[in-house]
């Protein structure tokens, strides 16, 4: 097939379409992709990328679109999010290709989606979604937006007639299928094909960690989803326990966990900022268990966190503070403990996994190694893509 795939964000910017790209090129198919100069994460475009329009890599031909860099204000990521929703569609009218398929990573924003429609109504060839994040719902969910308003009003009604054009819908979660019949009201031919992990092993060996405490990760977005307060809320209390908890990430909370630190004095959290994926990987071996939380609000509450599948690939057992789908997930694996959406359940949930012994814990981790090699590698989800890519086409 030759596959058209519609993302504004791609590598370097650390998104798992860069890889599952790769993978449809691996299978014998022609990739293009359409996406945006890279900025995510970065404050800036990257210099050496701010006049490239187009680049071969790893056997993909990538076409780069101009946008606004992404930073901290409201104003420039809405910025940001428009000119991408503008330049990728001016691309589109002027492309010339024909291609079999169309397949866009609907990820934030949902606008991301208009390029992709465009070309389906100007070749005629199907277009197939792949919804990772839920509009307008995520917007409810991090507060961008309040539910009733007249820009949610808007929102709503774009998205809805954004989702409404594709020919099939792959969701990122099963509790996704009841958003769009119950609050979407849309009937669309749909399928469940999860996100794949972002940080995959390295050679890295693991980093030297002080054997004498239990150590926990949490690697990853700090933002208001994720419910990171309640971690320095927690250590807060466990202050006497030989319990270390390490944090690798960035984002809008990421000035408040530093104060927060600082404030409470906590000598049990580590906050070591953003790093690499590769280099994370060194952290991920070397701790004896990692986090996954997500605020159980509305529907995107209910979904599998990317955070869970990568973490059941480092064969580690899981705190998981969720519900929904990816608490589903992590109790059929039998992979982890539990803690309730407070603070205090925190707590209790890293004091039962510092008691258990190493073979208790080897045990839970094996378990949700298994369950990810079963269903949910790169390979297991890139070969789901193609399948459903051959079926629409």
């Amino acid at each position: 097939m030759k596959i058209l795939v519609v993302c504004q964000y791609f590598y370097p910017e650390n998104f798992v379409i860069s890889k599952i790209c790769e993978k449809l090129v691996s299978f014998g198919h022609d990739v293009t992709v359409l996406t945006g100069k890279p900025n995510y994460g970065y404050g800036e475009i990257i210099p050496e990328y701010r006049k490239m329009k187009y680049q071969e890599y790893n056997g993909l031909k990538i076409h780069r679109v101009n946008l606004v860099a992404r930073k901290k204000s409201r104003f420039l990521i809405i910025r940001n999010y428009l000119s991408f929703w503008r330049n990728s569609k001016k691309w589109v009218r002027k492309c010339k290709e024909k291609y079999d398929i169309v397949y866009s990573m609907s990820l934030s924003p949902v606008t991301i989606l208009s390029a992709g429609n465009l070309y389906k109504k100007k070749h005629h060839v199907p277009h197939v979604v792949h919804c990772v994040d839920l509009w307008p719902e995520s917007t409810i969910v991090t507060h961008a937006v309040r539910k009733g308003s007249l820009v949610y009003k808007f929102l709503y009604k774009w998205s809805r007639k954004l989702y409404e054009k594709a020919d099939k819908v792959l969701i990122g979660s099963p509790s996704f299928e009841d958003y769009f019949h119950d609050v979407l009201k849309l009937d669309k031919s749909m399928e469940f094909v999860p996100q794949p992990s972002l940080v995959e092993q390295s050679d890295l060996p693991p980093i030297e960690l002080d054997k004498n405490y239990f150590h926990v990760l949490y690697c990853g977005n700090l933002g208001l989803i994720q419910q990171i307060p309640f971690i320095t809320e927690a250590m807060k209390e466990l202050k006497e326990e030989k319990i270390k908890f390490h944090i690798i990430g960035m984002g809008p909370l990421s000035n408040k966990l530093e104060n927060d630190i600082k404030e409470y004095g906590l000598e049990n959290v580590i906050y070591h900022g953003p790093i690499p994926a590769y280099q994370a990987s060194a952290y991920f071996k070397a701790v004896d268990a990692l986090y996954v939380g997500l605020k159980d609000e509305g529907t995107v509450g209910k979904t599998i966190p990317n955070k869970l599948v990568m973490s059941m690939a480092f064969a580690k057992p899981i705190i998981g503070l969720i519900e929904g789908d990816g608490k589903k997930i992590l109790s059929e694996a039998n992979g982890g403990v539990f803690a309730m959406q407070n603070a205090l359940s925190l707590k209790e949930a890293l004091l039962k996994m510092s008691k258990m012994s190493d073979k208790e814990r080897k045990t839970l981790g094996e378990n949700n190694y298994r369950f990810y090699q079963e269903h949910l590698t790169l390979d297991k989800v890139s070969q789901a893509i193609e399948k459903s890519l051959l079926e629409t086409k």
